[in-house]
C-alpha cells in the first residue's frame, strides 16, 4: 500500500480495510471521523461508530514534516514505529496506564490505539484548576517502572542491547537537542518569545556558567542511555480523569538520562502553577491551587524514589551491579546507600532537565498553552520571568539540591 494523508473521509474506510480491526466494528456499522490533532507533529482522528459513540478507536498518522512549521521542515515517518514499540513496552511495564494498541501499519505511517473517552488532556483542566487527587499516585508509578525495567539496574546487557537497537530515533533525538539544549539560547529563526521579556533572554544567553551548565545537560541527554524515556512527557502527553491516568504520544522514545522524563513532568506542573498569575485573579483561589501543584510535585518526587528504591532493592536483577555483588559482610547497607547515592543523583539531573526545558519554553519554538494562553502580554511576562529564574537556579544550584524541597524552596523564592 503506498503511503497517503488521511482525512475525514479516507480514514473510514481505511480503518475498514485494517484486519486487526476486523471484529472492532460491527459489520453494517457507519463510521464517522473527526480530526482532533492539535500537536506539532501528526494528524489524530477519532473514529466512531455512528449508532454506538462508545465503540470507537482513535487513529494516528505521521505526515513526512513537521506540521507545526509544514512542508520545509521534513521530518522521519519512522516516528510512529517508535511510538507504538514505546507504547507497547510502558503497558507492560505499567499495565494501565498507557492506551491500549490495536494495530501499526509502517506503510501508512499509522497508529491505531485505545479511544480514551473518558479522560481529558491534563493541561486544559489545570488551567481551570480542577484537581486530580490519585495523579501523583499513578505517574510516579509511571515513571518508577517504566524506568527502572527498561535500566541495566532491571536488564542484562544482552536485553538492553537489543531494546536500544530498537529505539536509535536519530532524527526526532536530533530535534530534541536543538530545540531544548541550543537553539534557544543563540540565534535561531524558529526562536519565539514575548518581547517584554527580552532582557531576561538576553541574560540567559550572556551568563557563561548558565551556558556551561545547558551544554553539560545536553551531553547527558546524548551520552546517558539509562533507560527508555517517553522524552516527551508533560500535561499535554497525558489524559486522565478523577480515577485512571494514562500517558500518550511516546514518539520521542529512546534511551535516555531517567532525569529527563521526570524533570519534565515537574517542570511542566510548575509552568501551570506560574500560568494561574495570568489566569487567576482572585489571590485566594490562586494561592489553593498553587500549593496544590507543590504538593502534587513533591508527592511525585518522593513517591517515584521510594517506588523505584524498593522495584531495584527486590528484582536486583540485571547487569549493572547484580544481587551477587553485595553479598559480603556490610553488603546490604553498602547496597542501601549505593542506592541512596543512585536516587539523589536522579534528583539532581531531575532539576539539570527540568531547569533546561523551563528556559527553552520562554525563548524556543514551542511554549506552553497554560503560559501561551495568556492573553495580556506583561502578566504573561510575570509568569515567563519566573520560569526562567526557577530553570536557571535549578541547573545552578542543582549540587545545593538533597531533596524535592530545596527545589521546590526556589520556586516559592522566585514566586514570593
Amino acid at each position: 500500500m503506498d503511503y497517503y494523508p488521511l482525512d475525514t473521509t479516507t480514514v473510514t474506510e481505511y480503518v475498514k480495510t485494517r484486519p486487526a480491526l476486523k471484529d472492532f466494528f460491527p459489520e453494517d456499522a457507519t463510521l464517522v471521523a473527526r480530526e482532533v490533532g492539535d500537536g506539532n507533529l501528526n494528524f489524530v482522528f477519532f473514529v466512531e461508530n455512528a449508532d454506538d459513540l462508545t465503540n470507537s478507536i482513535v487513529v494516528k498518522q505521521a505526515l513526512p514534516y513537521l506540521r507545526v512549521i509544514g512542508e520545509s521542515w521534513p521530518l522521519t515517518q519512522e516516528r510512529v514505529r517508535y511510538e507504538t514499540q514505546a507504547l507497547r513496552k510502558q503497558y507492560e511495564a505499567a499495565p494501565g496506564l498507557s492506551p491500549k494498541v490495536y494495530d501499526y501499519n509502517d506503510e501508512m505511517s499509522t497508529l491505531i490505539m485505545e479511544h480514551l473517552r473518558e479522560h481529558e488532556i491534563m493541561r486544559f483542566p489545570m488551567v481551570a484548576r480542577k484537581r486530580f487527587p490519585k495523579f501523583a499516585d499513578h505517574i510516579s508509578t509511571f515513571l518508577a517502572n517504566t524506568l527502572f525495567y527498561t535500566s541495566d539496574l532491571y536488564m542484562t546487557g544482552e536485553e538492553k542491547k537489543k531494546y536500544m537497537e530498537l529505539f536509535t530515533n536519530e532524527e526526532l533525538r536530533k530535534l530534541q537537542e536543538d530545540f531544548v539544549y541550543t537553539n534557544p539560547y543563540m540565534d535561531s529563526e524558529e526562536n519565539n518569545w514575548n518581547p517584554l521579556v527580552d532582557d531576561a533572554v538576553t541574560a540567559v544567553r550572556q551568563n557563561a556558567e548558565l551556558k556551561i551548565a545547558i551544554a553539560e545537560a545536553k551531553r547527558a541527554y546524548t551520552t546517558h542511555a539509562e533507560a527508555l524515556i517517553h522524552a516527551d512527557l508533560h500535561t499535554g502527553s497525558i489524559m486522565l480523569n478523577e480515577e485512571d491516568t494514562r500517558v500518550i504520544d511516546p514518539e520521542f522514545a529512546f534511551f535516555g538520562p531517567m532525569g529527563y522524563d521526570i524533570g519534565a513532568v515537574l517542570q511542566n506542573l510548575i509552568l501551570n502553577y506560574l500560568s494561574h498569575y495570568g489566569h487567576t485573579p482572585d489571590k485566594a483561589e490562586r494561592e489553593s491551587y498553587q500549593a496544590y501543584i507543590l504538593e502534587t510535585v513533591a508527592a511525585i518526587w518522593n513517591g517515584f524514589a521510594a517506588k523505584f528504591d524498593t522495584l531495584w532493592k527486590e528484582n536486583n536483577r540485571g547487569d549493572a551491579v547484580p544481587a551477587k555483588y553485595w553479598e559480603f559482610e556490610g553488603g546490604e547497607e553498602a547496597f542501601a546507600e549505593y542506592r541512596r547515592r543512585y536516587i539523589l543523583r536522579l534528583l539532581r539531573e531531575t532539576a539539570v532537565h527540568g531547569g533546561t526545558k523551563f528556559l527553552r519554553r520562554m525563548m524556543g519554538i514551542v511554549s506552553v498553552w497554560d503560559i501561551s494562553s495568556i492573553e495580556d502580554e506583561e502578566k504573561r511576562a510575570v509568569a515567563e520571568r519566573a520560569a526562567i529564574a526557577i530553570g536557571s537556579r535549578w541547573l545552578l544550584e542543582k549540587e545545593s539540591f538533597n531533596s524535592i524541597d530545596d527545589m521546590l524552596a526556589i520556586v516559592k523564592e522566585e514566586t514570593g
